[in-house]
């Protein structure tokens, strides 16, 4: 197997089929997804035209410069799906050229043409949520349930925009003088560099591309060398939906190159980053010679209160769902759960019983529900921050191990009484790993959320309506969900506070950081 994907890669094959993950397999309907061996699945997005292993520059797909590639793997299986290029600063610079060229026309169109250029991409998006689910699932490892949901969603944010296109207002201010007229414009602010992470592929894309090129910016994206074949996938249908070539553009490879090529640029006019605190950083620090603007949606450290008035059932639902999405690899999953000591242990009870129901496996097959970590560091965290806390005095309830599967399969796991010393509770794990942490009081509860330098989401269950509001009101957060423990939504704005992040994504507030705002003093009207 191993030479045979040699000699593909020699030969300059597009992609290599994984061998089949699972011995079930069935026909893939639209009505319908079972499971499915991954070489079905590559078949499919070949079939589809989605499989491209080359960047976007200008329109153009083109390899890396130096011929150079990086392969893309299944984290399930450790199988190489593809070779993609790995691009530098080259590409990353011409790719630069070509978003500041089209940004002239682009910007100079009408916001009703944009919008029906951005609902065309929407709509291939949603047509190909098969494929773009199945592309997901094999290189980033979540469930096929949980891929198509974030197809879905991140769809929702290319249509979302292409709405708020036509709502970009400027302002009328009354005069000072009487022959003066005072107007306020609101522009694009130019070409955006657009960093993007593994482990929402598609929507951290289109959450930051669709408000970008609804005000008239251009893009050049850089998506995770974890990830790229989502991105590439939905750059080709941005393409087929007629945004003009070099509006759109796609690097990967080279990291620090890509990222050092868009911070030095004076052609770009903004960084959007979602990923680590100490990388955005990095890209903020980076980007002061030349004072971009910048938005940072950045990591978190996810309180989740459970009050004793809590409904437990509610509780146990919202809080397994805040915290095991996508396996605990998302920023606002929940990462220490406080549940009040007078039903700590009907809800720890309750909470590992719904946990051992979580099915662990490939992505691919229907009843899975957890998929693997991104990668052996992946596990490698997770077990660290195990260690100290069953070192520190916490106990394991349920898991605390790899799981049998191998590779970075690691078991759903629960520890109870964890304390403010241990790394589960002062950083973020990013793997199925549930603390419990008891509190007795609500101004406790409220001291413990918010002792952490992370302020992106945070959750809570009671059934006190004035007590939702007073917590609410005190938790040191950009995002707080109350009795609920799914809440992103492209109609709400999305962002941290503190070392979380600077700005909002989604709503209409998330137009506001590809906007200028400039002031016309118009005079001598009398």
């Amino acid at each position: 197997m191993a030479m045979a994907m040699r000699r593909a890669a020699a030969l300059g094959a597009r992609h290599i089929l994984a061998a089949s993950a699972s011995a079930s397999s069935r026909v893939i309907s639209r009505r319908h997804m079972g499971s499915v061996n991954a070489g079905a699945a590559m078949e499919k997005i070949q079939a589809a035209g989605l499989l491209r292993t080359q960047g976007l520059i200008g329109g153009k797909w083109v390899d890396a410069y130096d011929g150079k590639t990086i392969e893309v793997q299944n984290p399930a299986t450790g199988e190489v799906l593809a070779n993609v290029a790995c691009m530098g600063n080259k590409e990353t610079s011409d790719a630069i050229a070509s978003a500041n060229t089209t940004f002239y026309s682009w910007s100079k169109l009408t916001a009703s043409e944009r919008s029906k250029a951005l609902r065309k991409w929407h709509d291939l998006l949603i047509s190909h949520k098969e494929e773009l689910a199945l592309l997901m699932t094999l290189e980033q490892g979540k469930p096929m349930k949980e891929a198509l949901g974030e197809v879905n969603y991140g769809a929702s944010f290319i249509e979302y925009f292409a709405e708020e296109a036509k709502r970009v207002y400027g302002d009328i201010i009354p005069p000072t003088l009487p022959d003066r007229r005072i107007l306020v414009l609101k522009q694009p602010i130019g070409v955006v560099g657009a960093i993007t992470p593994w482990n929402f592929p598609l929507a951290m894309i289109t959450r930051k591309v669709g408000p970008a090129l609804a005000c008239g910016c251009t893009v050049v994206v850089k998506p995770s060398e974890f990830t790229p074949l989502t991105a590439l996938a939905a750059a080709d249908l941005a393409l087929q939906a007629g945004i003009p070539a070099g509006a759109l553009n796609v690097v990967m490879g080279n990291a620090p190159e890509i990222g050092d090529a868009l911070m030095q640029s004076t052609q770009v006019r903004k960084i959007t980053f979602t990923g680590s605190t100490a990388v955005g950083k990095k890209l903020m620090a980076g980007s002061a010679d030349t004072v971009k603007k910048v938005s940072l949606e950045l990591g978190g450290n996810a309180p989740c209160i459970v009050f004793d008035d809590a409904d437990i059932e509610v509780a146990v639902k919202g809080s397994l769902a805040a915290k095991f999405r996508n396996s605990g690899q998302t920023c606002v999953c929940a990462n220490r759960i406080l549940v009040q000591e007078g039903i700590y242990e009907k809800f720890a009870s309750a909470f590992v019983k719904a946990v051992q129901s979580l099915q662990v496996g490939n992505g691919l097959e229907e009843s899975t529900s957890q998929g693997p970590l991104i990668n052996e560091a992946a596990v490698q965290k997770v077990e660290k921050f195990v260690g100290d806390a069953t070192s520190k005095g916490a106990n394991i309830m349920l898991g605390g191990k790899r799981h049998s599967l191998g590779m970075s399969f690691y078991e759903p796991t629960v520890v109870g009484n964890v304390s403010s010393d241990m790394l589960l509770f002062r950083e973020e794990v990013f793997g199925p790993v549930a603390p419990l942490i008891p509190f007795k009081t609500e101004e406790e509860a409220i001291q413990l959320a918010n002792d952490t330098n992370a302020g992106l989401a945070a959750y809570m269950f009671t059934k006190s309506i004035p007590r939702s509001w007073r917590v609410s009101e005190a938790l040191e957060y950009g995002l707080v969900g109350v009795n609920e423990g799914l809440i992103s939504t492209e109609v709400a704005p999305f962002g941290g506070v503190k070392q979380s992040g600077l700005g909002r994504e989604g709503s209409k507030y998330g137009m506001d950081d590809y906007l200028e705002i400039k002031y016309v003093c118009m005079g001598n009207l009398s």
